[in-house]
């Protein structure tokens, strides 16, 4: 999954979706943006002069973030529920992020099927047989 797409698919498609799965790409690239995000708003509250627009940004992109938190756990196998660690410091920080860089479980799990698997997509979301020298 493209930059672009991840993005486009967590604040559009599946907003405040919390069912099914989310690959690794999806949730680190949506990081990403809303740590870039971060930067420029931080930015512009400098030169304007007030946190407002932080706080407003914060709360809007609240949602998204634990939907595909959540997805990005059900895809390896664990409830979303696990994003409660947030609380425990640095002990439920780390496992949190272990948790979100660990691959995915093979297969169907009771949040649905691997998006990895998806029909009409090889490994990693390329196209079947879209490897070096293909025509």
């Amino acid at each position: 999954m493209s930059f672009q797409d991840a993005v486009t698919t967590v604040l559009t498609k599946k907003y405040a979706d919390f069912s099914g799965r989310a690959r690794r790409s999806e949730f680190w690239f949506y990081a990403l943006a809303t740590f870039i995000l971060g930067i420029v708003v931080s930015i512009i509250e400098q030169i304007i002069g007030t946190r407002i627009l932080g706080y407003l940004v914060n709360l809007a992109l609240l949602v998204p973030g634990l939907a595909v938190g959540a997805r990005r756990l059900h895809d390896t196998g664990r409830s979303g529920w696990w994003q409660l660690l947030w609380f425990a410091i640095i002990i439920g920080w780390i496992v949190l992020l272990v948790w979100y860089v660990s691959d995915s479980k093979p297969g169907t799990n009771q949040y649905g099927p691997s998006p990895k698997e998806e029909p009409g997509h090889g490994e990693y979301g390329q196209a079947p047989n879209a490897g070096w020298g293909q025509a």
